[in-house]
């Protein structure tokens, strides 16, 4: 639920060791926007510390959380290679710092650092698979089994994540989502 990248971050902080001017450090105070929805982006983040969720706003003002990226997982790369509006919004839920590489220098990396290309093509890969997985199982499974699921995985998922964005991740009502822990017993994973 929680994704990472270790070796995404280890590579990148290496990367700015010896190419401070092109990789810029910023610290992002919980519940601040990091990227707005359908805006244009100059620059491709990667998580240094702390936990960010990635969602869309739908007409309805639902909205609908993606992934919650942790420690090396990367974001607005999508954006700087298709030259498109953001997809997504990304609000970071702890205190979250991030390096901050301008997109031409990013695609400048890609094009220039064969092993830094493949980290960026298997982060793309692993969000593809990550997130038709998750999808899949969701409609597959009833929403006692998910939650079963994600307290069995991240025992303490509700002290970074709020309830609210629980539920908007497995796509089910704040209210079901209750009922689900309190018939379980469990107010709290």
């Amino acid at each position: 639920m929680i994704r990472t990248n270790t070796a995404l971050l280890d590579y990148i902080s290496g990367i700015r060791r010896d190419n401070r001017e092109a990789i810029s450090c910023y610290n992002f105070p919980e519940g601040t926007r990091i990227v707005e929805q359908q805006k244009r982006l100059s620059f491709v983040y990667i998580v240094k510390k702390g936990v960010a969720k990635c969602f869309l706003t739908e007409e309805n003002g639902k909205d609908f959380i993606q992934e919650f990226f942790g420690e090396g997982e990367v974001f607005g790369e999508i954006e700087a290679l298709n030259d498109k509006l953001s997809f997504c919004a990304v609000t970071a839920l702890t205190d979250t710092e991030v390096y901050q590489i301008p997109r031409t220098d990013f695609l400048k990396l890609l094009d220039e650092d064969k092993v830094f290309n493949r980290f960026i093509m298997n982060a793309i890969a692993g969000k593809v698979r990550y997130k038709a997985l998750r999808h899949a199982h969701n409609q597959l499974h009833a929403i006692e089994e998910n939650v079963q699921r994600l307290q069995k995985q991240f025992p303490r998922l509700l002290e970074v994540i709020p309830k609210k964005d629980i539920a908007n991740y497995l796509g089910v009502t704040l209210r079901s989502l209750n009922r689900v822990l309190s018939e379980s017993g469990k107010e709290k994973f």
